[in-house]
């Protein structure tokens, strides 16, 4: 028999084979036409004053856009489908009922984010790619650099989803969580151009680290911070996340 782990990966691939188009407008279509808009439309505005930070202005938001695409499937997938789990379908509950740990339900749903996360960004960077957004050959790296951001969101949300049981809270968490992230996390523009009282919030943000670590990969910037710090603190959200899932996805089916 395969490992739980995954056996519960296994789970999900096969949900998503079912359901993969659904998937196509908001994981690649989505971004792209985003690029087009903003990075070509709106960029055009910016280059005519010399670009952002030396480059043109979709090179520049490219790496953003590539890591919160990840950053939205790391968000997104762990809202309605692990609370679904819990109180709609209750297919945690039937794991549970086979050699199943926590632990491993866990895990396997972090596995196939992972797994979406990577999906999107090599999908994405070839089709930046063509538009010569790519100025480095450590831009591969910026799947790692996903993968990491897509788990280090996805277990704290994961871990939320199956402490509740109104899903009403998954809009606040969009509204004050998700999108201010999305906005003000230097995707768009310098972090340096917020007030300085503003700033922290965005240093706190899993998705600036992220960006910060692309926009190197991609473009060769330096990092603000030594890269280790910025790698460091993903990993410790992803941890404290994973532990908060475990326990969480325990309590709730002893419950």
């Amino acid at each position: 028999m395969a490992h739980p782990m995954l056996a519960t990966l296994e789970r999900e691939l096969t949900l998503y084979r079912r359901l993969w188009q659904a998937s196509v407008f908001s994981s690649f279509l989505l971004p792209l036409l985003f690029v087009l808009s903003i990075g070509v439309g709106v960029g055009s505005y910016v280059n005519a004053n010399g670009g952002l930070g030396g480059v043109d202005y979709l090179s520049y938001i490219a790496p953003g856009v590539v890591i919160t695409t990840a950053f939205q499937i790391g968000i997104g997938e762990s809202t309605y489908p692990v609370l679904g789990g819990f109180k709609w379908t209750r297919s945690y509950q039937a794991m549970r009922s086979a050699p199943v740990e926590p632990w491993h339900m866990v895990g396997g749903h972090l596995l196939y984010l992972m797994f979406r996360g990577v999906i999107a960004t090599i999908a994405f960077l070839i089709i930046v790619g063509t538009f010569g957004a790519m100025h480095s050959w450590w831009a591969p790296a910026t799947i790692l650099i996903a993968a990491i951001v897509t788990v280090s969101v996805a277990g704290p949300v994961t871990a939320f989803a199956a402490s509740i049981e109104n899903d009403n809270y998954f809009a606040l968490l969009f509204r004050f969580g998700v999108i201010p992230a999305t906005l003000f996390s230097g995707v768009f523009f310098p972090v340096d151009q917020l007030p300085a009282l503003v700033r922290p919030l965005a240093y706190a943000s899993p998705l600036w680290h992220g960006v910060v670590l692309s926009r190197e990969a991609t473009l060769g910037w330096p990092t603000p911070w030594p890269i280790w710090i910025h790698v460091g603190y993903l990993v410790a959200w992803t941890a404290v996340g994973v532990a908060l899932a475990i326990w969480r996805f325990r309590k709730r089916l002893e419950d």
